[in-house]
């Protein structure tokens, strides 16, 4: 029998950071063959990197996001994989899938390979229900429903923006929490997706992340980090915190649970002390900012309420560190930049207002 065809194979990009040989492909070849990546190449532009034959792919380099955006580049971090956004942003396509080059196959509890990609298409194409909880978590899942006592105005539900996955084996733990808990690792599978609710913040991470690139994709920025910058690591949550208050305004849906990936290594502790020292002081001003956040009626668009939260950025954070002030301009240069490069989405209908 023919194997059907791959769910979305013509309308998702595979966007990869790396700045190594992509061999890790190898494991996800059943899975990503037939899928376009986008490849953003981190580091020495000079250095070549291997893809395994017969992928279809695009790669990047500094060099061409130099030649690209020209001087609006100076919005893509440099040596951090929040270099990745680039991807996001060149794309034609309506879904991303975005993936670590240190993330493999996972295996369910009876012991079958995951297709991950396959599960955050399933979650994206299906309703979020994030104005009323359901304690069966996917009322939209095989075996679940609404329980009783659920509205029946609410159940339509709203589209889903985002697919947030997580990993087996290394958590995405912060650094304090590595250094306390060197050997601790994942080995608990929960098997369910749930909406987060409207008004709640998350920590979104991005080595395991789906999302709608029409409805949401201009609010995916992962900010300044890496090379010439105060901070690293907090790129996946800075855009997770954006676009959850814009999801929220727009009346669209962020899901998180499955599917699960095996995280194989973890990163150096000591290192990402450095990394994140300022951010884990700043959080503590930045969750209140974000949770306070009031986007007007007007922004009806993913585009004007990210030019909005510029805004309020400027206005409101720069007093904890003139790291913001350079952070909000970058937030409208990448809106720009965005819009250069789709001008047809800079006018493209999202959610309820």
């Amino acid at each position: 029998m023919a194997s059907a065809t791959p769910l979305l194979k013509d309308e998702l990009d595979i966007v990869i950071p790396t700045i190594r040989n992509l061999d890790f492909l190898e494991m996800w070849r059943p899975f990503f063959e037939p899928y376009h990546l986008i490849i953003v190449q981190d580091g020495d532009p000079s250095k070549t990197i291997k893809v395994p034959e017969g992928f279809d792919y695009e790669l990047y380099n500094r060099n061409d996001i130099n030649r690209i955006l020209g001087p609006k580049a100076n919005c893509i971090s440099f040596k951090d994989s929040a270099c990745r956004c680039f991807g996001y942003m060149v794309s034609k396509k309506k879904y991303i899938y975005t993936i670590d080059d240190d993330c493999f196959v996972a295996t369910d509890p009876s012991g079958h390979k995951i297709n991950a990609l396959k599960q955050h298409i399933e979650n994206l194409l299906c309703p979020s229900t994030p104005f009323f909880f359901n304690t069966l978590y996917e009322p939209f899942r095989e075996g679940a429903d609404f329980v009783r006592g659920y509205p029946f105005s609410l159940r339509e539900g709203v589209p889903t923006a985002v697919s947030h996955g997580l990993w087996l084996n290394i958590p995405d733990y912060d650094a304090p929490t590595q250094l306390v808990k060197p050997l601790e690792r994942n080995t608990r599978y929960a098997d369910a997706v749930l909406t987060i609710p409207k008004g709640t913040l998350f920590p979104m991470c991005g080595m395991n992340l789906a999302f709608d690139r029409d409805l949401i994709g201009a609010a995916m920025y992962f900010g300044l980090m890496g090379d010439g910058q105060p901070i690293g690591r907090y790129d996946d949550m800075w855009a997770g915190w954006c676009c959850k208050v814009i999801c929220d305004h727009l009346g669209l849906g962020i899901k998180t649970g499955l599917p699960y990936i095996y995280h194989s290594k973890a990163s150096n502790p000591f290192v990402n002390v450095r990394k994140e020292y300022k951010g884990i002081f700043w959080q503590e001003d930045i969750i209140p900012f974000f949770q306070s956040v009031v986007l007007p009626k007007e922004a009806t668009t993913v585009q004007k309420c990210y030019i909005e939260l510029a805004k309020q950025v400027k206005e409101k954070l720069t007093k904890v560190d003139p790291y913001f002030d350079k952070l909000a301009d970058a937030m409208v240069t990448w809106i720009e930049a965005w819009d250069e490069l789709n001008p047809a989405g800079a006018s493209v209908a999202n959610g309820k207002a």
